[in-house]
């Protein structure tokens, strides 16, 4: 029997000794860490939510309470047969709207989370704790900065979907119950060619264009001890009023303005919601915009500073 238990432990022990520690691939650290952001960080997708809901209960409310009157005519052509037609208000305009407030509020969602990212660790001293894992700067800031350059755009394009058609289905259903005909309705919102080029706008503009914006932002609240609102603003608006005062030029802020509007030929704040014009800038003319390829190489330039900061930056 002696024989017997002395081997046991010694089985145990080799086998201990002979299988090598699980490893995780840096990818798999990176999706884990994205789903931390979504899980700390819940306004994310509850803000643009709550402003859908809003817009869809308020629109469902306005569509009711609507006179019969706005929404139809009578017409009678040559041949006797009566027609109603939809007029007095523009029905592609409600739509618009919805997307332009949901694309305003994941923006400005964007701008708080990219502020409080790597200062609100930094406060509350959490940072301790997250360098004590087995993450690294480089996968924890590139999982912040992924926030507002992959999956705000992606959530905006999703809700926006999700909710232009549930205004279309109350449209529709409202209509039927008057006896109004929603040809006209139909024929003035394509959906899936509208959703095709909300997702191209997103990615184009407030992923791609708004990148330096975003990582500006990531590595001033790396940077900052207090108010990383105040350091993100006020640094340029002091440089172009400094550059108005002393050289008598505005180049600080056409650069801004360059930058916040969106490449020549598109229109941020209409390019991407409007669904009766298409967006004038094509992809291939996109692409081949310089200020395209210096925002980028300016936002990996700000990446890289933000994770040399968190990697030194001590505890507020």
């Amino acid at each position: 029997m002696t024989p017997q238990i002395d081997a046991l432990p010694t089985s145990f022990s080799d086998t201990a000794r002979a299988t090598p520690a699980a490893r995780v691939s840096e990818a798999r650290r990176l999706f884990w860490t994205i789903r931390r952001e979504l899980w700390e960080n819940r306004s994310i997708y509850l803000a643009p939510l709550i402003v859908a809901a809003l817009i869809v209960l308020g629109f469902f409310y306005s569509t009711l309470r609507m006179p019969a009157g706005m929404l139809i005519s009578t017409t009678v052509n040559d041949n006797g047969v009566v027609s109603h037609t939809q007029h007095g208000i523009d029905p592609i305009l409600p739509y618009t709207i919805a997307a332009g407030l949901i694309m305003a509020t994941t923006f400005l969602v964007g701008i708080f989370y990219c502020l409080d990212a790597l200062y609100g660790e930094r406060r509350d001293r959490s940072i301790l704790f997250w360098k004590s894992l087995p993450i690294s700067d480089l996968t924890t800031v590139f999982s912040k900065a992924a926030i507002p350059l992959v999956l705000l755009p992606l959530i905006t394009w999703g809700i926006t979907v999700v909710t232009q058609s549930l205004m279309l289905l109350i449209n529709v259903t409202v209509f039927h119950a008057r006896g109004i005909d929603t040809g006209p309705l139909h024929s003035g919102l394509p959906l899936t060619q509208n959703s095709m080029m909300l997702l191209y706008h997103l990615v184009a503009i407030h992923a791609l264009w708004y990148a330096p914006i975003w990582c500006w932002f990531l590595m001033v609240s790396a940077w900052a001890r207090r108010t990383p609102l105040l350091w993100a603003t006020l640094p340029p608006i002091a440089l172009g009023v400094l550059e108005m005062i002393t050289l008598r030029s505005g180049h600080v802020f056409e650069f801004l303005k360059y930058r916040i509007h969106g490449p020549e030929g598109s229109d941020v704040f209409t390019s991407g919601s409007n669904m009766s014009m298409p967006m004038s800038v094509s992809p291939a003319h996109f692409l081949a915009t310089p200020g395209l390829w210096a925002g980028l190489a300016l936002a990996a330039v700000f990446l890289a500073a933000a994770v040399q900061l968190r990697r030194y930056r001590n505890p507020i």
